[in-house]
């Protein structure tokens, strides 16, 4: 069963061979290159992101974050369904289906993520 559920996750996910680093909210994660940042919040929070009212074509909105790139001065708002997801990006604001999805992972309201799936351990 569990081979089965690796290979459905796999399957939603362009092949990578690394791991890059972003940072959602001032916490580190480890994701997946060359896939969207949408997917890369899939690969976080596998139990909830797939099941949240995403379009994955932009016409929902509620996949709207503020991002700002390693080379930009300033963040700026994406739709994450839409944009790649690169080493240092820093997530500073979150779609509330966003919010609603990452909420376990990102520690929001008393929750703690301790060793999630995905999360860096650098610090």
């Amino acid at each position: 069963m569990a081979e089965d559920q690796t290979q459905v996750m796999s399957d939603v996910f362009r092949p990578y061979e690394k791991l890059v680093e972003i940072t959602i909210m001032g916490k580190t994660f480890l994701v997946p290159e060359r896939n969207s940042l949408l997917r890369a919040f899939q690969f976080i929070s596998p139990e909830t992101v797939p099941y949240g009212r995403f379009c994955w074509n932009q016409e929902c909105q509620y996949c709207r974050v503020s991002c700002q790139l390693s080379d930009d001065d300033q963040a700026r708002p994406i739709l994450s369904c839409k944009f790649i997801v690169s080493e240092g990006m820093a997530i500073s604001d979150l779609a509330p289906e966003l919010v609603g999805c990452l909420r376990a992972k990102l520690g929001l309201n008393g929750n703690t993520a301790s060793n999630a799936p995905g999360e860096s351990t650098t610090l």
